[in-house]
């Protein structure tokens, strides 16, 4: 594999990591419960799996 020759600058990465950015979450409000979420993931809302808006799974009863 390709190897440089020389060591690069300091200033050289920094200048190729100036665009990353920390970007704010995205919130959405599902319609079913009303609650705010991440978007595009699934969410717990009273112990129930929630994604776009439709229940996906149940929380299992404990077994005592």
């Amino acid at each position: 594999m390709p190897n440089p020759k020389r060591r690069h600058s300091q200033q050289r990465s920094a200048k190729r990591r100036t665009h990353y950015k920390a970007q704010e979450v995205t919130l959405s409000k599902d319609t079913t419960t009303g609650e705010l979420h991440v978007r595009h993931r699934a969410h717990v809302s009273e112990g129930q799996l929630f994604y776009k808006g439709k229940l996906v799974a149940e929380k299992a009863p404990l077994k005592a």
